[in-house]
């Protein structure tokens, strides 16, 4: 296979696991938070990652808020990226460096979902300020928990700057995560 068709087979790989594997993330996420179960956003993620996790719960019961299924699910399909990206690439990984990987691709991932949640949260309030909508709402839910500490530590002024602060604080955090770029 050539560079160009190399390339685009990794861009095409990569972009499909991520979409998959951001929806599981945020169904973690959304029960974690206990964002409101009959929004529409919920709605669809909860349906979209069904299938493969409701089965799971019966043999894998919850622990806290924390769905263990979906947890498995995810690394997984962690697992399954690192090993077929390794393919494309021609690359050999043993076990455990591929679960560690796996692992390490989660964490950047889901440090990547909330910096791009906080920027569409913020984008929202400037477009239409106190309008009520599903997605505000679920990221609303989502983003406070991060949002809120650093709100407190901030002087009152009438512009928030807590998402702005968040948000390069999670790119710090994936910038020192010790992930190969071949798997970011």
């Amino acid at each position: 296979m050539g560079a160009n068709a190399t390339n685009a087979l990794y861009f095409l790989v990569t972009a499909v696991f991520d979409i998959v594997m951001w929806l599981f993330l945020l169904r973690i996420i959304l029960q974690f938070v206990r964002a409101d179960f009959y929004n529409p956003l919920s709605q669809m993620i909860w349906k979209a990652t069904r299938y493969p996790t409701d089965q799971l719960r019966r043999v894998l019961p919850p622990w806290r808020n924390f769905n263990v299924g979906v947890l498995l699910v995810v690394f997984l399909i962690a697992l399954v990226y690192v090993h077929t990206i390794s393919g494309i690439l021609n690359l050999r990984l043993s076990r455990y460096p591929a679960m560690w990987y796996a692992l390490l691709k989660l964490v950047t991932m889901t440090l990547n979902l909330y910096t791009l949640t906080i920027a569409i949260q913020a984008i929202l309030s400037w477009l239409g300020p106190g309008v009520n909508n599903p997605a505000s709402n679920v990221l609303w839910s989502m983003n406070e928990p991060l949002l809120r500490p650093v709100r407190r530590l901030l002087p009152q002024s009438g512009l928030d700057l807590s998402p702005l602060l968040v948000a390069l604080a999670l790119q710090v955090v994936v910038r020192l995560v010790p992930l190969p770029g071949m798997f970011r």
